[in-house]
C-alpha cells in the first residue's frame, strides 16, 4: 500500500463529503470529524465494520444518493480495492444491494 494511494483515497473521501454537501445539501459533520481524526482509510474501515449503517448512509439513501457513500466510492474505484480485504469489499457490495443501489 503506497502513500500516494492512501493520499488519493483521503482526497476521494473528502470529495464525497463535499459532493454530498453541495449536491444534496447534506452536511455530514460526524463523517468529517472521523476523517479528521482517523483519515480516510481508518474512517472507511470503521464504517464498513459496523454492524449497522451510519446515519449518513441512511440520509443519503433517503435522498437517493447512495453513489455518495463510502461503500459505493470504494467499489467504483478499482485502484482502491487493494486497501481493503475481500471481506470488506463484500460487505460494501451486500450493503449497497440491500438498500437497492444500482451501479
Amino acid at each position: 500500500m503506497t502513500d500516494k494511494l492512501k493520499r488519493e483515497f483521503d482526497v476521494s473521501m473528502f470529495e464525497i463529503y463535499q459532493r454530498a454537501k453541495n449536491e444534496v445539501k447534506y452536511t455530514a459533520h460526524r463523517f468529517y470529524q472521523l476523517l479528521d481524526d482517523h483519515g480516510g482509510i481508518g474512517t472507511a474501515k470503521m464504517l464498513i465494520s459496523s454492524d449497522n449503517v451510519s446515519d449518513g448512509y441512511v440520509a443519503l439513501w433517503e435522498k437517493e444518493r447512495l453513489d455518495l457513500t463510502v461503500e459505493a466510492m470504494i467499489l467504483a474505484k478499482d485502484e482502491f480495492h487493494p486497501l481493503f480485504t475481500p471481506e470488506e469489499l463484500e460487505i460494501c457490495r451486500k450493503r449497497l444491494k440491500e438498500y437497492g443501489f444500482r451501479e
